[in-house]
């Protein structure tokens, strides 16, 4: 009897376990899968839904599908990133790949290449709007069409676009007179859509940096961004249901309130049922695809079930203690999440395909196939050994391998990380190093040759055809730094509490002021945080906290400094006096530095070899500025000129690896 391929379990609806899968190698092991089960006819829908078991692992997995499967389509299926029973809404761009991939699976008919929905743990045991409103909920306009723009604006609001002044992130759309701009799901870049009357006379790409024109789009497809409609229909189901579901009283509910006006209420998915006449699962969207389990997922449906049930006695028991408007009213969890009888019987019913990195003697349920991948070679005994070179160490393994007649691939966490591992392993002896950016690229080389990509796995692991070393096996545990982001609206509230009562502020309009505390003014019929500012006079300013930005700390403890007036000129003639005594000080500094430029030094340039070997050590990836700063450093070295640069940064942001490099 011929021995049965995965996709032939498969195939036939059966359950599996693939022992020797470890992380790396299970991506080049689900692009096979899906490659063998689309040539099988299987075109209706997606081949695969991989369930990984939490959101790092799918992102690690999905990039590293993008190495060894480029060709194959990946549907990203993420977890909202609130907690259950939440006051906040999901993430807007996270919304927007939600809706994307369900929108793309509800209008599915036939796929030309092969297609995986990777997803987590946490979003497969979540309910998602029916596949069948879906599928009519899609928004089709081609230039040349007749469509009002009054009727686009209404579709983009009821489906979860938020209106700005100007657009910059997915979900977003703006309006100018005739013009319409719109950053749309699945789109690379935000879309312009210029009007004359009803006329959509065309559609063209831009920068959302430049405003600058960067293409012509004849036809634009657009999905919903929220798995939550506001329409007259959907408020009237609310009303009926969350009456059903909590009693009549609604007054002072603000919850009931703001939604029976036709607005978005904070955290509103979370009584996503009370909108719909019925849910789906994911399941729902793909009847005839195969299930592959990441290692561990089991583990994590149990720990996710038990979290859910945890908030939501938490919220029930607040509940019950606060009967007031603002009190908050969850619904049970069967109505917005899978119950473990749902997640086993849905389990039950697939083609499921479990994954294990280890050697298994046998499987608890279905077939059991052993495809021999196992953990690379670490070099943690040469890192720790003074004595011993690492770098050898991978020339010599590397040998062994090809002398087992192997392929091997390096793989560097980052560009920047491959640009210098190349030089340090070909000064060791590897010699026929090849940079690659797929898989399909790196199965091509000769026997001879070794592969070097950029393919972010945590550790290496061998197969008995070829083998992947990481970065991580040779230099250590590459330690990534939090990347300082831009202030959000949502840290402004925080930035505005930090100050008391009393402080001197200055705004950068209005001048110096008294900080008074934190107020809720009401607005065209919506509550505002505001920060209240008393000026000389009495004046008062109310900042909405989303501008705090404007504000901040004068920088001397004297209580009795002379407060600006609103609208008066002194504080604009102070900026004016100070502008032009910085423009007579720059004058100065320009004086200097060309000066300065024309003195020659000494060139000092570190030899290439030992010097990209010494900073392939550190264990940390450089930040983008810390490598900028770097380069800038090493070029001033070996200008020529005496150096004129100051290195500075917040405790532990990596000036000592800068200034050692």
């Amino acid at each position: 009897m011929a021995k049965r391929s995965p996709a032939d379990v498969v195939a036939s609806r059966g359950r599996l376990t693939l022992a020797g899968v470890p992380q790396g190698y299970d991506a080049l092991v689900i692009a096979d899968l899906a490659r063998q089960l689309h040539a099988k006819g299987n075109q209706a829908s997606p081949e695969l839904m991989v369930i990984c078991r939490d959101g790092p692992r799918m992102q690690a997995l999905e990039t590293a599908l993008g190495f060894f499967a480029p060709g194959i389509e990946i549907l990203p299926m993420p977890a909202w990133d609130c907690q259950p029973y939440d006051r906040a809404s999901p993430n807007g761009a996270i919304m927007a790949r939600r809706m994307l991939t369900l929108s793309r699976l509800a209008r599915t008919t036939g796929r030309a290449t092969p297609a995986i929905v990777l997803t987590t743990v946490n979003a497969a045991l979540q309910r998602v709007p029916a596949r069948a409103l879906l599928a009519k909920q899609s928004l089709s306009a081609a230039a040349g069409n007749v469509i009002a723009m009054a009727d686009l604006q209404t579709w983009l609001e009821t489906n979860g676009y938020l209106r700005t002044s100007t657009v910059r992130e997915v979900g977003e759309y703006a309006v100018r007179g005739g013009i319409l701009d719109l950053y749309a799901p699945g789109m690379d870049a935000p879309i312009r859509l210029d009007f004359f009357g009803d006329t959509l006379e065309s559609i063209r790409t831009f920068d959302p940096e430049s405003q600058r024109t960067t293409g012509n789009l004849k036809r634009l497809d657009l999905v919903p961004t929220s798995e939550v409609q506001i329409t007259t229909e959907t408020m009237v189901k609310f009303r009926l249901s969350y009456v059903r579901a909590f009693g009549g009283s609604t007054k002072g509910d603000t919850l009931y309130e703001t939604v029976s006006e036709g607005r978005r209420y904070p955290g509103v998915e979370h009584w996503m049922p009370l909108f719909h006449d019925r849910l789906d699962t994911l399941f729902d969207y793909m009847p005839d695809a195969g299930v592959v389990l990441d290692a561990q997922v089991e583990e994590a449906a149990k720990e996710r079930l038990t979290t859910v049930a945890d908030y939501y006695d938490a919220r029930k028991t607040a509940m019950e203690h606060d009967a007031g408007g603002g009190a908050y009213k969850p619904l049970p969890p069967d109505a917005l999440y899978l119950t473990s009888e749902d997640w086993d019987r849905r389990r039950g019913g697939e083609a499921v395909v479990r994954l294990s990195p280890f050697a298994l003697a046998g499987a608890s349920d279905g077939a059991l196939i052993d495809l021999e991948g196992r953990r690379g070679r670490s070099f943690a005994a040469e890192r720790a050994d003074e004595n011993a070179n690492v770098f050898d160490a991978v020339t010599a393994h590397v040998a062994a391998l090809r002398r087992d007649k192997k392929r091997v691939l390096i793989a560097a966490w980052s560009e920047g990380s491959r640009e210098r591992l190349q030089p340090i392993l070909e000064d060791h002896g590897l010699k026929a190093l090849r940079p690659v950016a797929s898989w399909s690229a790196a199965a091509a080389l000769r026997g001879d040759e070794i592969a070097l990509a950029v393919l972010g796995v945590e550790e290496g692991f061998e197969t008995p055809d070829f083998a992947v070393i990481g970065e991580q096996d040779i230099l250590g545990d590459r330690l990534v730094r939090a990347q300082k982001r831009k202030k959000r609206a949502q840290d402004y509230i925080s930035e505005a509490t930090s100050l008391s009562a009393g402080d001197l502020v200055v705004h950068v309009d209005h001048g110096i002021g008294r900080f008074i505390g934190l107020e809720t003014v009401t607005a065209a019929g919506a509550p505002h945080d505001c920060a209240e500012i008393h000026y000389a006079g009495g004046d008062k300013l109310f900042l909405p906290v989303e501008n705090i930005e404007l504000l901040s700390r004068y920088g001397s403890e004297d209580a009795e400094a002379q407060l600006d007036r609103l609208g008066g000129g002194a504080w604009q003639a102070r900026k004016a006096r100070m502008k032009k005594r910085i423009l007579e000080m720059a004058a100065g500094l320009i004086k200097i530095a060309a000066a300065r430029a024309l003195r020659e030094a000494p060139k000092l340039v570190p030899p290439d070899g030992a010097y990209d070997e010494f900073a392939a050590r550190f264990p940390y990836e450089e930040t983008e500025d810390q490598a900028g700063a770097i380069d800038a450093v090493l070029e001033d070295l070996g200008a020529g000129r005496p150096m004129d640069r100051l290195v500075c940064g917040d405790v532990g942001f990596g000036k000592t690896e800068v200034a050692l490099r």
